[in-house]
């Protein structure tokens, strides 16, 4: 019996056909669509969710916050440092473990916050403009399922 060649290897994937490829184009678009409405108030959607998630839940240690906006702990940092130098946040020792800061907002950091709200909100939108109200409800079920099913993938990090 001859032996059999195995099937040859397709010699190219169209980009637009990968849904990596198309969540990074996404994703892309959803932070410059968020950079344009809060461009004036010098902030980055990864800052947003930091001091959203401290305005909601004051006093909360870097790693419970790197958690709770889904970052690695060292992105975190770098942005707690960016956030403290103006003057945004503040890292007090914790009472019951002197190696832990507890991270609060200042006034400057709440009422940037109160400003970012309205932003932030018409970035959001306009990342889903282009579909129905049927639409963004079915997008944000879908995606909220890829990211529910697969955070398994996203904490355990690269291989």
């Amino acid at each position: 019996m001859p032996a059999r060649n195995p099937p040859a290897a397709p010699r190219r994937i169209e980009l637009e056909a990968l849904p990596g490829h198309t969540i990074r184009r996404l994703q892309q678009i959803a932070v410059a669509l968020c950079m344009q409405e809060a461009d004036a108030l010098g902030t980055t959607p990864v800052q947003y969710a930091v001091l959203q998630t401290l305005a909601d839940r004051p006093g909360l240690d870097q790693r419970t916050l790197a958690r709770a906006v889904s970052f690695d702990t060292s992105t975190i940092g770098g942005v707690v440092d960016r956030l403290e130098a103006r003057g945004l946040l503040t890292r007090n020792l914790s009472p019951d473990d002197r190696r832990v800061r507890l991270l609060h907002l200042t006034r400057a950091g709440e009422s940037l916050v109160a400003a970012l709200v309205g932003p932030m909100q018409r970035a959001q939108d306009r990342i889903l403009e282009p579909l129905t109200a049927t639409e963004r409800k079915a997008f944000m079920r879908m995606a909220q399922r890829l990211i529910r099913d697969r955070e398994d993938v996203a904490r355990s990090g690269p291989g």
